[in-house]
């Protein structure tokens, strides 16, 4: 096998999906594979599903974007997040008042989602140049089923649950851009709360109502969180460009910087698939953001409506433009 250097941003999929199928283990109802974000881990008469992640791409309020990230993971499972532990690496130079900041926006998440920080580890260290978080979450099954990333069957309804690119925007928003005003720019460094990137009520609700599949679309933009659903259900997706649902700032960022817009960090959605289509609209009765982007088929990909094929991007469009930069 011939070695090569690995780009920064996520491990290529053929490298991850190698190094997963060698991974076994007992009382897993489910376990690590391409596409799953959280593993359920079956004991007794109960369940508990786990999700890891750390924040890497912004130091935006760190310790908040870290427990919304884990809970998403968790809640598209079909769960409930419980429990919280957070690892905290900071850089030297670091003060008392930004640990301060950084657990403060930690816990008023924690508080908001109803979930215990109940431990983890905390140190300055020079192995990083900025402040890291990585968490990990567990909860419980909410709606007494897991739902999988991998659960698409053909004629099923695809539908897309809040706007993106919703976390996108908030880093691309960090320095000014020109070309920008300063009412988007404002409404995109505001996007951690307003839309906000936590899926765990939409989540929730979808699981609900009958959700087949759920995955939350993060590095790599909603073309990636499509594919990786198709991917992880051996299916082919046809989606409707036009039906998407875009966070305007994001999208205007996005047009200024020259990135795609489909390949941008994509937290605050959920694309989920249905036996029936009727369920966008009882979402958006709920007061989510729903459309319905198309349809599960036979076959392999995510093709749009004329049939040309929706791959990921080789890395997130974030990670690109910092490269660049």
């Amino acid at each position: 096998m011939s070695d090569r250097e690995i780009p920064a941003g996520k491990v290529p999929s053929e490298v991850l999906g190698r190094l997963l199928a060698s991974v076994s283990a007992a009382d897993v109802l489910l376990g690590p594979e391409l596409g799953e974000d959280a593993a359920a881990i079956e004991f007794d008469a109960d369940v508990l599903v786990v999700a890891s992640d750390p924040i890497t791409l912004t130091g935006a309020d760190v310790g908040r974007h870290c427990v919304v990230v884990n809970a998403n993971d968790v809640a598209v499972t079909g769960a409930l997040p419980r429990w919280f532990l957070a690892t905290v690496l900071l850089p030297p130079g670091s003060t008392v008042s930004e640990l301060d900041a950084l657990f403060a926006g930690m816990r008023d998440e924690c508080d908001r989602l109803g979930i215990a920080l109940v431990g983890g580890h905390t140190e300055v260290t020079d192995a990083v140049r900025a402040p890291v978080v990585g968490g990990t979450m567990l909860g419980v099954p909410h709606s007494g089923r897991i739902v999988r990333s991998g659960g698409a069957r053909p004629g099923d309804a695809v539908v897309q649950i809040g706007p993106v690119p919703v976390e996108g925007a908030l880093v691309l928003a960090s320095d000014d851009v020109a070309g920008v005003n300063a009412a988007v720019l404002a409404a995109a460094r505001n996007a951690l709360t307003q839309p906000g990137i936590s899926v765990v009520d939409a989540a929730l609700a979808a699981t609900e109502l009958g959700a087949t599949a759920m995955h939350d679309p993060t590095e790599g933009g909603l073309a990636a969180g499509l594919c990786e659903l198709a991917a992880a259900s051996g299916c082919a997706l046809n989606v409707d460009r036009d039906r998407v649902v875009w966070f305007e700032p994001g999208r205007a960022l996005c047009a200024a910087l020259g990135a795609d817009p489909w390949g941008t960090l994509a937290s605050g959605c959920v694309v989920a698939t249905f036996s029936s289509a009727d369920v966008a609209d009882e979402l958006d009765a709920r007061g989510f953001r729903a459309s319905v982007l198309g349809d599960v088929r036979v076959g392999r990909g995510v093709y749009d409506e004329s049939g040309a094929e929706i791959v990921p991007p080789v890395r997130d469009e974030v990670a690109r433009l910092r490269e660049t930069n």
